[in-house]
């Protein structure tokens, strides 16, 4: 199976049509078609229906579609590390949403300024989602909140706390409060993370399992969560700062009390061989928490 293949396969289905993804590709439609039904031929499964307007995916087509983008994404990220004559490449950062992010971006400006063929690109998702791109080689490194079990990889402790509590609006009952305690929760309507390690440590802050709670909704990411506190659905459980909320805001968020706040770790698999960038890059993060005066005079 040739890579050539797994491309000309990408654009049929980002065109939704052989004869459209031809022209893009320069070549011929029955040449393609013939590629598309030999790749078919070789897997010994049908990936594509072809419809009189426009081609659809079989459900081994969805799944050959996630796994060939892989694939050349991650042949793409090698030749890029490959070709680098200088101190230069990509780097390829998964991350979940918090403020603690502010030291990895001052670690790559500070970086980007020495080095300005260092290019930085990030994945926003969930722990699941970064450490299954982790895995399979697709990032060089995750920044997570309050890790899982790390076994297969190494990991430094970022010098960063999120604070946990709740979002909502402010004409809410419970936003004249100074903090919201555990009892506060019975019956509130929950909008809340479907990350398995952040419903664990709510569940133990709480004291009760959290599907006693009352969840009205969930979320992978906060931005939309906020909307659905804005409209009145319920209380979003999340961390501090994500929102930006101003004076004229309609949104406030209270603390947890007994106070509940969650460590940050940056990740990379073990044995890992990093590019000059990436190698880079770790050693400039060091830096900065070994010394707090190098991240403190970059503003």
């Amino acid at each position: 199976m040739e890579i050539r293949v797994l491309k000309y396969f990408l654009a049929v289905v980002e065109a939704e049509s052989i004869s459209a993804a031809a022209k893009t590709l320069h070549i011929t439609q029955p040449t393609l078609s013939k590629q598309i039904r030999d790749l078919e031929g070789e897997l010994g499964k049908q990936l594509i229906i072809r419809g009189s307007k426009k081609i659809s995916l079989t459900d081994e087509g969805r799944l050959f579609h996630k796994r060939a983008q892989e694939i050349v994404d991650l042949v793409s990220k090698t030749q890029s590390e490959i070709r680098s004559e200088h101190v230069g490449g990509d780097i390829y950062i998964g991350c979940g949403e918090t403020e603690g992010m502010r030291l990895i971006a001052k670690a790559i400006k500070s970086l980007r300024q020495d080095y300005p063929l260092i290019h930085v690109h990030l994945f926003s998702g969930n722990v699941t989602d970064v450490m299954e791109r982790l895995d399979k080689g697709l990032l060089d490194f995750g920044v997570l909140i309050s890790p899982p079990s790390l076994s297969g990889y190494d990991s430094i402790q970022l010098p960063f706390s999120d604070t946990c509590g709740l979002l909502m609006r402010k004409d809410s009952p419970l936003a004249n409060r100074d903090t919201i305690r555990p009892d506060d929760l019975t019956d509130l309507p929950l909008i809340i993370s479907r990350n398995e390690n952040s419903r664990r440590a709510m569940s133990k802050w709480a004291g009760q399992n959290i599907e006693a709670l009352n969840i009205v909704a969930t979320f992978n990411l906060i931005l939309n969560a906020a909307l659905l506190v804005e409209e009145g659905v319920g209380y979003a459980y999340c961390l501090d700062k994500l929102i930006h909320i101003s004076e004229d805001h309609n949104l406030c968020f209270k603390p947890f009390e007994p106070k509940f706040e969650v460590d940050m770790s940056l990740v990379w698999k073990k044995h890992q061989i990093f590019s000059g960038a990436s190698t880079k890059f770790l050693e400039r993060l060091t830096r900065f928490i070994d010394n707090p005066m190098d991240n403190n005079q970059l503003k």
